[in-house]
């Protein structure tokens, strides 16, 4: 059975379905998203900027993780019912009390997700709005291929505030003080 060809009613049913499978799967809004193996460019990047995050956040009681660990958002009266399931590429928590044996269940800190040509407007749209819309306060959209980012952020009146940040220019963290990226040590190719 392919599971992305089918529509779930329920979050439960979908998660009983996924343990008939090693893919790497997605859950939002009823609806199945299945994760492509992602690129070495792409681990690169991932592994760079997991290191750098790992690097700041050291004796802060925050910690980053990295995929594929599952990021569960709980029901709110708005979403009939239904759970959603995501697999950012790193997140940072600083709310260790959210985790289950394998997963973490709320809504991360930060999340930073890395683009690739076939998960594109995933990442774009669909995930940018529920982060959003959970409350995740910073998130991040590293494009490899228009080697810029992305960075959205939630200010103290939950409005969602744009940076773009071009190649050889730097992206700083607006959560995390001392976060700081130069783009030209992050696109290498």
């Amino acid at each position: 059975m392919n599971l992305t060809d089918k529509n779930f009613n329920t979050y439960e049913e979908f998660v009983e379905k996924q343990q008939q499978t090693d893919k790497i799967l997605e859950y939002i809004d009823g609806i199945i998203y299945m994760s492509p193996s992602p690129s070495i460019k792409h681990q690169r990047i991932s592994s760079f900027l997991h290191g750098e995050l790992h690097n700041v956040l050291k004796n802060s009681g925050c910690e980053v993780f990295s995929a594929p660990t599952d990021v569960i958002f709980e029901l709110n009266e708005n979403d009939n019912n239904k759970n959603k399931k995501v697999v950012p590429d790193l997140f940072v928590t600083c709310n260790p009390e959210n985790f289950t044996e394998n997963e973490y269940v709320g809504a991360p800190s930060f999340i930073i997700e890395i683009l690739s040509p076939s998960n594109k407007s995933h990442d774009l749209v669909r995930k940018l709005n529920l982060y959003m819309e959970y409350g995740v306060k910073e998130y991040w959209i590293v494009d490899p291929m228009e080697k810029r980012i992305m960075i959205y952020t939630l200010d103290e009146n939950e409005e969602v505030q744009f940076n773009l940040v071009n190649e050889n220019e730097k992206a700083t963290s607006k959560l995390f003080e001392g976060f700081k990226i130069d783009t030209k040590n992050l696109f290498f190719d």
